[in-house]
């Protein structure tokens, strides 16, 4: 597994309505993926498909345990993201798309 991310690409899942929504799920623990997908009104599949950058790249890490699929945050690297100067103005970008979305 790379240490090598598109920062634009992580910005941009993560500010996706629906992944957003999922992201703040995850932010008091690890959620069992079928509760974010009911939650999320989509399939278990399609939150596995969504977050399987930030996975890829363990800023959510994809726990098997009894055959369920437990997602959970990884918040310091996450919070990274969004603090670094060098993504702000990607983070800017993410908001705008956010924006637009609920526009």
């Amino acid at each position: 597994m790379s240490n090598s991310f598109d920062k634009e690409k992580v910005v941009d899942c993560m500010f996706d309505p629906v992944t957003s929504s999922i992201l703040a799920d995850l932010e008091d623990g690890p959620k069992e993926c079928s509760f974010l997908a009911q939650k999320s009104s989509i399939s278990e599949n399609d939150v596995l498909d969504r977050l399987s950058y930030l996975i890829e790249h363990e800023f959510i890490f994809k726990n098997l345990n009894d055959g369920k699929y437990f997602l959970s945050a990884n918040s310091e690297k996450l919070n990274g993201i969004i603090e670094n100067g060098d993504n702000f103005d990607a983070t800017i970008s993410g908001l705008e798309k956010m924006d637009s979305y609920l526009n």
